[in-house]
């Protein structure tokens, strides 16, 4: 069973979500919070396999709340966010959040996303993350971070990285590479082993952040 926190300061939204979660056999919601704070002590108390993040809430919002539950490593954080607040999703990414989705996603899409980040192999979704990045850390006229970090990886790695944050699956790099999947996915650990990054998420924002991906690549 895939363990579910809610965090949304809306009761309504919370019911929505529960709705179509609990109509999922290998979901359980184990509990709700409606703000940041409550989600921090929830997920430290009752040690969910994901929780579903809202950003902007009273008390404690989102981004810091995820922060808090990745340094703990009490959980996964899957953030939720809407058209105009994407910077909040940036900011989420940034602090350990493994993924985010918009309030409006289908609820197929949702049940995927969940069990997707629950997996630890969640796959950057190449419409909106990618989107949410080239915004940011490309049209804005952000300033690039050093990219000698990359110089850990080998000529291999830094082309997985770069498959990675254009939004492919393993599936997909090992057809691309002519690589077998378990191959892909050994690259894929000592990528992140060697950054010191949390999971996929976080080695794509660094690929943009580095310059090693642009935006609008295609």
């Amino acid at each position: 069973m895939i363990r579910v926190l809610l965090v949304d300061d809306q009761e309504l939204m919370r019911m929505g979500f529960r709705m179509v979660l609990g109509a999922q056999e290998d979901i359980d919601v184990v509990g709700e919070a409606g703000d940041g704070l409550d989600a921090v002590h929830l997920a430290a108390s009752l040690r969910p396999d994901v929780v579903l993040m809202d950003v902007r809430m009273p008390v404690l919002d989102g981004v810091e709340a995820t922060k808090r539950i990745a340094e703990a490593g009490t959980a996964k954080v899957l953030v939720m966010t809407t058209f105009d607040m994407d910077e909040y999703a940036l900011s989420a990414l940034r602090n350990g959040a493994s993924g985010f989705l918009l309030k409006d996603t289908p609820p197929a899409d949702l049940v995927s996303a969940l069990r997707a980040v629950a997996s630890g192999d969640a796959v950057v979704s190449p419409s909106v993350t990618k989107r949410l990045l080239s915004r940011f850390l490309g049209e804005s006229g952000g300033e690039l971070r050093d990219a000698s970090v990359l110089e850990a990886l080998t000529e291999r790695e830094r082309e997985v990285l770069v498959l990675i944050a254009k939004g492919l699956s393993n599936t997909e790099i090992a057809r691309k590479l002519f690589l077998s999947e378990a191959t892909v996915k050994t690259h894929v650990g000592r990528i992140l082993a060697k950054l010191e990054l949390r999971d996929r998420v976080q080695a794509v924002v660094l690929a943009y952040e580095t310059g090693l991906v642009r935006p609008g690549d295609v």
